[in-house]
């Protein structure tokens, strides 16, 4: 069985959380792609702390399709240093695994 991933990233409106998830559903690199937000998120940047409003983009794909949606996410982001956090899937039903193998065959 092909290993499988998610992939987490956020960014700064709805707007281009919907352009970052249609870029690498559209070009088979995710076959899902969900947008949670808006959410809070605080952290350091820069040497101050932040606070603002983010969405998160969720994305399910083969863990062997990581590279090319890494460089999707680079492509398109407007963050200097972009969130790109990958996460195994240990647990899924076979046919929803298989689906997302189908609608990433390149």
């Amino acid at each position: 069985m092909a290993s499988y991933i998610t992939v987490l990233t956020t960014t700064d409106s709805a707007d281009r959380a919907q352009e970052l998830a249609r870029a690498g559903v559209s070009a088979r690199a995710a076959a899902c792609a969900q947008i949670d937000g808006p959410i809070r998120s605080v952290y350091w940047w820069e040497g101050a702390l932040q606070v603002d409003e983010e969405w998160r983009v969720l994305y399910k794909l083969p863990a062997d399709r990581f590279p090319e949606l890494e460089q999707i996410i680079k492509s398109v982001h407007s963050y200097d240093t972009p969130e790109i956090i990958a996460a195994d899937i240990t647990h899924g039903s076979g046919e929803y695994l298989q689906w997302i193998s189908a609608e990433t065959a390149g």
